[in-house]
């Protein structure tokens, strides 16, 4: 008993400074950074979202053979071609149509005959870029038809952003 009578009399006289001084520890200090950078965290504003950019806006343009040509994928160019006088890009299917791809001599070119005769060949494309357009002469009614199933397919997957014209129809 005589113990509790001297720890009562301490505490008397202690100094209120001294209750304080237990309770800074370490731990202690680090536990209220923690919750203050915590606090910190939750409420400080979040940055505003970033939408992506939307593509530049295509604009519908008549083509020559000649101005259809650097559109061929390559230096970073879309990719177009046309099939019957229409113009498409591809540049979605670039691995299709582009600089490496199985139909990529049909990039910046009228591709409609060698597509309605299903062959890749050079020579189904219009050499002379100054002259008449492809009038698809001498197709049967059996390459016609797989042209019209590579239009359906263009329509569907593929936007028309012009014409091609003669050279001298512009």
């Amino acid at each position: 008993m005589e113990y509790v009578n001297q720890r009562m009399a301490q505490e008397a006289h202690r100094n209120p400074d001294d209750v304080y001084t237990g309770l800074i520890t370490p731990l202690n200090l680090i536990l209220v950074a923690i919750t203050l950078y915590t606090t910190y965290l939750l409420s400080k504003p979040s940055p505003p979202a970033t939408l992506p950019r939307e593509p530049p806006a295509t604009v519908f343009k008549t083509f020559t053979p000649r101005e259809l040509l650097p559109y061929n994928g390559l230096n970073g160019m879309p990719v177009y071609l046309a099939v019957r006088g229409r113009i498409f890009d591809v540049t979605n299917g670039r691995n299709f149509y582009g600089p490496g791809g199985p139909y990529e001599n049909f990039a910046g070119r009228d591709a409609s005959r060698g597509l309605a005769c299903h062959s890749f060949d050079e020579e189904m494309l219009t050499k002379d870029l100054d002259g008449p357009l492809d009038k698809l002469d001498g197709l049967g009614e059996e390459e016609f038809e797989s042209l019209r199933g590579w239009e359906e397919r263009f329509d569907s997957k593929y936007l028309v952003v012009g014409r091609l014209v003669a050279a001298g129809e512009k």
